[in-house]
């Protein structure tokens, strides 16, 4: 099953009924796509898709030769709302707008699979990249018994005000064509002439224009300066000749294949993450203290998106017998987390997988690993 957003890749959907969300509004008929390798038999591990991302892009990290193996563990990678496979725009047309869609409501839908659809009722890990390490993050706050171990990666339990700041430019981009602007973050667009809410038509033009501009704002953060200053864009796996061929084949391509609306709305549920905007909590840092699962937080050193800084407070907010961090040390920004360009990123971060969920020996290679006494004595 698959639609316009989606390379052919044959995943399950689980009907949800009519589903309601945290905002009050409901998606008729929800559904929730996913797929599973690996016997129900076996512990379980959770594995978000990321923004913009089916489960077909999850699958770099899969296989028998990685932690995450099939034939020890059964993996169960589910579809955020807005991604194309699960409800979206693009499968819900008669839906416009299509309602406000929080971390919240997609791990409670997950929650449902696992407990009675799949018959999971305790996993032995929950992991993702970027918005699969946010729903990682909701995961162990709105389900803080479900897991032993979390390991969210190059991503975060809220979206900072900076990263907001970044969205805001890559949606203004995307809707500029349509004679849109933003109503601000965590909101939709309006029309630019009369400042009011207006069902957005795009034509053939205006969505290739609007989706080119936003690769070419993405392609500003994804990577780091010193990826760019290295020229990595111009060896393998990219072998660009040049910067503006690097720009059109790699990041007008990734946007070309995505759906406007879809992008919209994982975008704005993205501005919206906060694992202490959910019932149980008084705020952000009284559901970091809430978490009860064993957690590896993973950024990356030139992540523009989540800085190791955030990643510090992040964890300084959890029990100390909670929470750990160990830095990518990479130049590959964000893409040192995913979806499996780097190579010797991809080595590390399996490393760090099995010697976390399985008890084995790092090597001496956790990258840096932060002292959290002594941050939480400075704060």
């Amino acid at each position: 099953m698959a639609d316009s957003t989606t390379r052919i890749v044959v995943y399950e959907t689980f009907k949800l009924g009519d589903w309601k969300l945290q905002s009050g509004e409901v998606i008729p008929n929800a559904i929730l796509a996913y797929k599973t390798f690996g016997s129900p038999s076996s512990p379980a591990i959770i594995y978000p898709t990321w923004f913009s991302g089916g489960v077909h892009d999850n699958l770099w990290l899969v296989g028998d030769d990685k932690t995450l193996n099939p034939e020890k563990y059964f993996i169960i990678i589910p579809s955020l709302f807005g991604s194309g496979q699960s409800s979206s725009p693009s499968n819900c047309s008669s839906l416009r707008p299509f309602p406000k869609v929080s971390l919240y409501d997609n791990v409670r839908a997950q929650h449902k699979l696992m407990t009675e659809h799949l018959g999971v009722k305790h996993a032995r890990a929950i992991l993702g990249w970027s918005m699969g390490a946010a729903q990682t993050f909701q995961w162990i706050t709105q389900y803080p018994d479900f897991a032993d171990f979390a390991i969210p990666f190059c991503g975060a339990a809220r979206c900072s005000v900076h990263n907001q700041v970044f969205l805001e430019g890559a949606k203004a981009a995307l809707v500029a064509p349509l004679g849109h602007v933003s109503a601000g973050s965590k909101e939709d667009t309006v029309s630019a002439s009369t400042k009011k809410p207006a069902v957005r038509q795009w034509t053939p033009e205006a969505k290739e224009v609007g989706l080119k501009a936003f690769g070419r704002v993405y392609a500003g953060w994804g990577f780091s300066q010193p990826f760019y200053r290295a020229h990595l864009h111009t060896k393998p796996p990219y072998s660009a000749p040049n910067i503006e061929s690097f720009m059109q084949s790699f990041w007008e391509t990734w946007a070309l294949s995505k759906q406007p609306e879809n992008l919209l709305t994982m975008l704005q549920t993205w501005q919206s993450a906060d694992v202490g905007l959910q019932p149980g909590y008084s705020s952000f840092e009284d559901a970091m203290k809430g978490i009860k699962t064993k957690t590896l937080v993973l950024p990356s050193r030139t992540d523009l998106y989540f800085p190791p800084e955030d990643s510090e407070v992040e964890v300084a907010a959890m029990r100390e017998d909670m929470g750990e961090m160990r830095v990518f040390e990479s130049i590959w920004g964000h893409w040192a987390g995913g979806p499996g360009d780097s190579a010797e990123d991809l080595k590390w971060l399996d490393r760090q997988l099995r010697e976390f969920i399985e008890g084995g020996d790092g090597g001496g290679e956790k990258g840096e690993s932060l002292d959290m006494g002594s941050l939480k004595k400075e704060l």
